[in-house]
């Protein structure tokens, strides 16, 4: 199970500007931004409010996306953020990207014993139902740990839960990264073995712009 929400996106602005830098070529930049090009100015002809990438800008865009990483930092400008939340099993892997990401969760050091377990609280879409009936055996048992923690403040109860706690348990963290890091996941996650990835590849792919750069 992957849930994603509250997506936001920003920084072309200044991320055409920087990549237009080591040429001086700012007066080929055609976007517009709130009827300004990028050097803020109105732009009274297109006579518009339109924001959106202009043909010159994508196609340089292009030329360096597949000329590599050292010269595609433009990317690494434009940012964006949203909250994801995902089984810890998938969280070991999205963890590979730890450059250019920062993450705040929610924290199962504090709050894991904040309200009782339910199902919905773990990815089981894909369990048999003996495993299944595992599952709620275990839930069971660490409500049973969560209930003596509360009524004791025990740590002992404490580490029940901490060290039982399957990674089938769903974890929300909001995110934010960069471009560099979407185009990095699309390319490097397509057809994993994980429901998650695929799901989550799809929608980085749908973030503004993405597809047409990586064209």
């Amino acid at each position: 199970m992957i849930k994603v929400e509250n997506i936001e996106t920003w920084g072309f602005e200044h991320a055409i500007r920087g990549m237009r830098n080591p040429m001086n070529s700012w007066d080929k930049s055609d976007s517009l931004f709130d009827g300004k090009n990028i050097n803020n100015e109105v732009v009274i002809e297109r006579g518009t409010k339109l924001t959106g990438l202009g043909k010159s800008d994508l196609d340089l865009m292009r030329r360096l996306y597949k000329s590599g990483t050292e010269h595609r930092k433009y990317l690494r400008q434009i940012v964006i953020s949203l909250d994801i939340t995902a089984p810890l099993y998938w969280w070991k892997e999205f963890d590979t990207y730890k450059v250019g990401t920062v993450a705040n969760s929610c924290s199962t050091m504090h709050k894991i014993a904040a309200k009782e377990f339910e199902l919905d609280d773990f990815s089981h879409e894909h369990l048999c139902e003996g495993a299944l009936t595992i599952l709620e055996k275990l839930i069971y048992s660490l409500n049973t740990f969560r209930e003596a923690y509360l009524d004791t403040s025990n740590k002992d109860h404490w580490w029940q839960l901490i060290q039982l706690l399957p990674a089938s348990y769903n974890q929300k963290r909001t995110i934010t990264m960069n471009y560099e890091n979407v185009m990095t996941m699309i390319k490097q996650r397509v057809g994993h073995k994980l429901d998650e990835w695929n799901e989550f590849v799809e929608i980085l792919k749908e973030l503004p712009y993405v597809k047409e750069i990586m064209e």
